[in-house]
């Protein structure tokens, strides 16, 4: 697992680009003697792995796609492409789920039923890979499908997971208020973009306060504002961006709703007009209850209660949710931060690395959830 990681950091591929990353996947999983699909919804590859025995269809998967980010660690294996790295651990995810076929390849005696071992591509660039890895049938006769993040927040040798809403669904908005622009010194002659942006900015922060519920979790940041080109101009144009996160879909559509109203309302208020974009991206990520508790028992009976935990949630975003929106699964955190072998940095850091011993952790975890679920339902 090391030596295929180190390989796959070394040649990391940006989303939907992963074409090189696809074909070592593939020739791996064919030399273990699985069943090879590739092209799914991209770049994506499923090893089909049958027990010779009828059961149910449990799938695992990876994501393998890095970003647009340029390495700054000082190590043997750093990125040999510049500008790209991993920096959130698919190359980590990959070498697990690898290690897991083969290993399961090897003991199909263990199980009844069928293994798929999915690689996604493209989890980190909407809209997603997992979207369309769905609209190809790849989870047709699957019964539940499960996924492991190696996750440096939490130290090696944790776990946890959650039952019910775990990461946030995760929208993007891009709002432009256009006036008339003028001479700084004539403001009666001109609409200031600026002045009604400025309103438009401290009103959205009224948003979550006033108009979600209390005990629904909710974020609106705004990330950019760009307007103005000299000191004695009045702007004509006024753009800002930024971000929503939310748990669940009322939530998620009252605050689409009112940033949409705000900025129209606004803009006519101060003269100017709007034009919004807002995306839709990733849903929220919500465990089945059941199989977020086989997640306590299983992890509990391989690594010890005393190191799971229930996680809070979190603000980041995952595309694995659009698995669970369609069968029940389970999306767990294998803890991977270790500060001596400085493995510190966040997800999406430059210097972003984990401990490579929690891939060992992750594969016990897939097996082990793997067979308890299709003992239980054999």
């Amino acid at each position: 697992m090391i030596e295929w990681r180190r390989y796959l950091h070394q040649h990391p591929e940006l989303s939907f680009q992963e074409s090189q990353t696809s074909k070592f996947i593939a020739e791996h999983l064919e030399y273990y003697g699985l069943e090879v699909i590739t092209n799914v919804g991209g770049h994506g590859v499923i090893g089909i792995l049958q027990s010779g025995r009828s059961g149910p269809v449990v799938m695992l998967r990876a994501d393998m796609d890095a970003l647009p980010i340029q390495d700054e660690k000082t190590v043997p294996y750093k990125s040999q492409v510049d500008g790209v790295m991993h920096a959130c651990g698919h190359d980590g995810h990959v070498s697990t789920l690898l290690a897991t076929a083969g290993y399961m390849s090897e003991h199909k005696e263990d199980f009844t039923g069928e293994i798929r071992f999915l690689f996604q591509p493209a989890e980190e660039l909407l809209p997603g890979g997992a979207a369309k890895v769905i609209a190809s049938g790849a989870l047709n006769e699957v019964d539940v499908v499960y996924g492991i993040h190696l996750w440096t927040p939490i130290p090696v040798g944790t776990y946890a997971s959650t039952p019910g809403a775990m990461m946030a669904a995760a929208d993007d908005f891009y709002i432009q208020l256009t006036g008339k622009g003028g001479h700084g010194g004539v403001p009666q002659t001109s609409i200031d973009s600026i002045i009604a942006g400025s309103a438009l900015v401290l009103q959205m922060q009224s948003v979550v306060s006033r108009s979600v519920d209390p005990l629904q979790p909710a974020v609106l940041t705004i990330g950019t504002i760009q307007a103005g080109s000299a000191q004695n101009v009045i702007a004509e144009t006024f753009k800002m961006s930024g971000t929503v996160r939310t748990f669940d879909e009322e939530t998620r559509y009252i605050m689409k709703d009112r940033i949409h109203t705000l900025a129209q309302q606004i803009a006519a208020a101060y003269g100017t007009e709007a034009e919004i974009e807002y995306i839709m991206g990733y849903p929220p990520v919500v465990n089945d209850e059941k199989e977020a508790a086989r997640f306590f028992a299983t992890a509990s009976k391989v690594f010890g209660a005393e190191r799971v935990a229930v996680t809070p949630k979190i603000m980041p975003a995952e595309d694995f949710a659009y698995y669970l929106k369609e069968k029940p699964g389970c999306f767990m955190f294998v803890g991977a931060g270790n500060e001596q072998l400085n493995a510190v940095y966040p997800h999406h850091h430059p210097r972003f690395d984990f401990d490579e011993s929690a891939m060992l952790d992750a594969m016990k975890l897939f097996i082990q959830m793997t067979q308890d679920y299709l003992k239980e339902h054999a």
